[in-house]
């Protein structure tokens, strides 16, 4: 008998791409990273992409957590946590560490583990230590799962403010004057820590910005104005990381600018200028997330000063050998010079952020700009490169 004219089985469409977003933490940032998550997860495209939503909670245990943004934002002047999220307090995620299997299980006591289907690519959105700094992304070398975003020495330079500054030096690029006490020099003589801060001031002026040197979001920063604030402004840094940076105040205004990795190498984004909040001593967690003080994109420059930052910032992003995307963050002083303060590897990326908003500036929505990233890292191999 002829099979010619039997019904066919259709060939099987192809298997979209899985994409994990990885948020919350174990930083003082988990709020705001989960407020990105819910951005992100608004935007990826669900015909080209499916998606798996992985929380990690506040001590550590990575949760399946509902793929329902409208959840993940601030309300009432608080951000949303992971445990709010969790599908289960006891249940646990678990990503592979065998490169031959993507498989992500997840598992409760008493239960059998469930298999939750293979993963492609993971977009972590984790600010902070325990996810932006480099351990994450060791993690996921070691499991051969691709990532967004800059690997494991540029996302350990991105974090620690004083080796970046480091970094940057060490390219050419001007950093502003600083200090860092380490914490063995605390725990071996806190007066003689002390003087050396109170050094630097007199070196320099009053005021200063006494700051972790691992955090970001602008969390447990103090801006100093006298030898008063000090020790209350130290112990707030110590409360979030026991290394602290302390920077003098650099008069200028304060000029941000994105750099996005395209086929062809990074790119930089229009700047942006943020603006002396009105109601805030300087552009704190509260004025940024809270109150959400706006910035001016583009930024009021010359073509001049515009080009000389863009190049700068790409400068950064090579500097630190980073992948993916790199928000910078300049002073271009009074004297007309600009200085870089700082990288971030995984850059706020709510809708009121300033990354996002200066890519859209330069032609590049926000859906756009996570497809970009994403299709960036399926781009890219695991393991040396």
């Amino acid at each position: 008998m002829s099979t010619e004219n039997l019904p066919q089985n259709p060939e099987q469409p192809p298997r979209k791409p899985r994409v994990a977003v990885v948020f919350g933490g174990r930083s003082s940032e988990h709020g705001i990273s989960v407020v990105t998550a819910g951005a992100v997860l608004r935007a990826i495209d669900r015909t080209k992409y499916d998606v798996l939503p992985i929380g990690i909670t506040k001590d550590g245990r990575w949760a399946l957590t509902a793929d329902e943004p409208e959840r993940m934002a601030i309300t009432e002047r608080r951000t949303p946590s992971v445990e709010e999220l969790a599908e289960s307090s006891e249940g646990g995620v678990v990503l592979p560490v065998d490169p031959a299997n993507r498989e992500v299980v997840y598992s409760e006591p008493g239960s059998v583990p469930k298999a939750l289907g293979e993963v492609d690519v993971v977009f972590p959105v984790l600010h902070g230590p325990y996810g932006e700094d480099g351990t994450l992304q060791g993690l996921l070398e070691l499991s051969g799962v691709p990532y967004v975003g800059s690997g494991v020495l540029a996302s350990a330079v991105g974090q620690d403010k004083e080796y970046m500054k480091r970094v940057f030096t060490s390219f050419g690029l001007k950093v502003g004057p600083y200090v860092v006490i380490r914490p063995r020099e605390w725990e071996r003589d806190e007066s003689a820590a002390r003087k050396k801060i109170v050094d630097f001031a007199g070196e320099h002026g009053w005021p200063l910005f006494v700051k972790p040197a691992r955090a970001g979001s602008s969390i447990g920063i103090t801006k100093v104005d006298d030898l008063s604030g000090l020790d209350e402004a130290i112990a707030e840094a110590q409360r979030h990381d026991p290394k602290i940076l302390v920077e003098a105040a650099l008069r200028g205004r304060e000029i941000e600018c994105g750099v996005l990795e395209f086929e062809d190498g990074p790119r930089a984004s229009v700047p942006a200028e943020i603006p002396p909040p009105q109601e805030h001593a300087y552009y704190d967690f509260e004025a940024k997330y809270i109150d959400s003080t706006p910035g001016i994109v583009p930024a009021p420059l010359t073509p001049e000063e515009t080009a000389e930052v863009q190049k700068l910032a790409v400068d950064a992003f090579e500097a630190a050998s980073c992948e993916g995307l790199v928000r910078a963050d300049f002073f271009l002083t009074e004297d007309g010079e600009f200085v870089i303060n700082e990288i971030n590897t995984l850059p706020g990326f709510t809708p009121i952020s300033m990354y996002p908003q200066m890519w859209e500036k330069s032609g590049i929505a926000y859906p756009e700009l996570v497809d970009r990233l994403i299709e960036a890292a399926l781009r890219r191999s695991t393991g040396l490169r």
